[in-house]
């Protein structure tokens, strides 16, 4: 059996072959832990495919101190706790829209604000390839799983993570700016 640093050393080479061993060793594993914590097995998944592609795209970087598969399993447990403060942003927001509906008055901060982040979205999705643009609309407007983009665009599931992760990080380099 290989230890944890002779696997690390050959991914941080681009050795696919073992990058793909260690995703199939771990990813069940890791999809019922992150599942303990989500309580949605799509969204599990998606929070384990997106450590695996984020740790192959940035596997020249990759250090680990401590053993791979804990590592693996802290990385899961940080992104299920961010995913969970996200969607409990996202249901605050909800609520406040709802309110607004309902006749609740916004300062005119509040909406030259939302205006200022809406016309930030759009020129991000502009400068977006269409296909980037048009899958991370469907995921984060239509709420649609990756799965389901893939099925709808005629696309694997890895050409949906590969999209999203480069829709991300722009709309992170953006937002890093302010």
């Amino acid at each position: 059996m290989i230890r944890d640093d002779e696997i690390i050393r050959r991914i941080r080479k681009g050795d696919a072959r073992q990058f793909e061993s260690l995703f199939r060793s771990s990813y069940v594993s890791l999809v019922k832990y992150a599942n303990t914590f989500v309580k949605d097995h799509d969204t599990a998944e998606e929070i384990v495919q997106d450590l695996f592609f984020r740790l192959w795209q940035d596997r020249e970087k990759l250090k680990i101190e401590s053993s791979l598969n804990g590592y693996l399993f802290r990385a899961v447990h940080n992104r299920c706790l961010h995913t969970i403060a996200h969607n409990r942003v996202v249901s605050r927001y909800a609520r406040e829209m709802e309110a607004d509906e309902h006749g609740v008055s916004e300062s005119p901060t509040d909406i030259l604000n939302y205006k200022e982040l809406q016309a930030k979205i759009a020129r991000i999705l502009e400068r977006l390839p269409e296909r980037c643009g048009k899958i991370f609309c469907m995921n984060r407007f239509e709420g649609l799983k990756y799965h389901e983009i893939a099925e709808r665009l005629s696309l694997s599931v890895k050409t949906v993570e590969a999209n999203m992760g480069k829709a991300l990080k722009e709309f992170r380099k953006e937002l890093e700016r302010q």
